[in-house]
């Protein structure tokens, strides 16, 4: 599974050195110079990782971290800086940032961090409150019910953990084989089918919200949309 790294860093030759090597490594990497433009390239793309540099142009990556937080709480974001002071350094991390690189930096440095905080991610979702609120609907957890307005439909209990874990990790990928292991206990292709199932029941469930979508990424897993 391809990993997309957005990264935001006004240095273009570090820049260009960074992202050639994390491609080499097989990352998908979006590089852009101009902190004003991050948001936009965030909400287009919908990186896994975040990679900013603190001092930019227009928009330092400090303010871009917070706009990021107020749609992704999420999202791993990795600092870059230049700046050793500890007051920086503690700034990054109440602003929601996952980890902090001073430079200079090596490139093994940067990648093991990006490994640490994508594994953290992955396998630590962030804990629900009940009920859960998903466009139109509420969904309640704990009674495995999904209800919009006073229309209420009861789920399975499998239907119910594949929409809390598709919520849990709600506009990042996640794949096919982490569904089935966590939800099944394994990956066989009965369980595989039996997940195709599923998804289109939920798929029925939350139709009535078009701002709702499990989206397939074809030979990866899944993608749920919350507009």
């Amino acid at each position: 599974m391809t990993t997309k790294i957005l990264y935001i860093e006004d240095e273009l030759s570090l820049g260009k050195i960074v992202k050639e090597s994390l491609l080499r490594r097989g990352f998908e990497v979006i590089m852009e110079s101009d902190g004003a433009k991050a948001m936009s390239l965030f909400k287009q793309l919908h990186p896994e990782v975040c990679i900013l540099d603190v001092m930019l142009p227009n928009k330092d990556g400090f303010e871009i971290a917070t706009e990021i937080r107020a749609v992704n709480p999420h999202v791993p974001i990795l600092f870059l800086t230049a700046k050793t002071q500890t007051a920086d350094l503690v700034k990054g991390f109440s602003l929601g940032g996952n980890d902090y690189i001073r430079k200079p930096f090596s490139l093994e440095e940067l990648i093991a961090r990006i490994d640490n905080v994508l594994r953290k991610s992955r396998h630590i979702p962030p804990p629900l409150t009940d009920p859960v609120r998903l466009g139109r609907f509420h969904f309640y957890t704990r009674r495995q019910t999904l209800v919009n307005g006073t229309t209420e439909k009861k789920l399975s209990h499998r239907e119910s953990e594949l929409l809390k874990l598709l919520y849990e990790y709600r506009d990042r990928i996640i794949d096919r084989k982490h569904i089935l292991d966590l939800i099944w206990g394994n990956d066989s292709f009965f369980n595989s089918r039996n997940l195709d199932v599923y998804i289109t029941r939920l798929r029925v469930c939350l139709k009535e919200d078009e701002n709702l979508q499990i989206i397939t990424i074809k030979g990866i897993g899944y993608r749920f949309v919350v507009s």
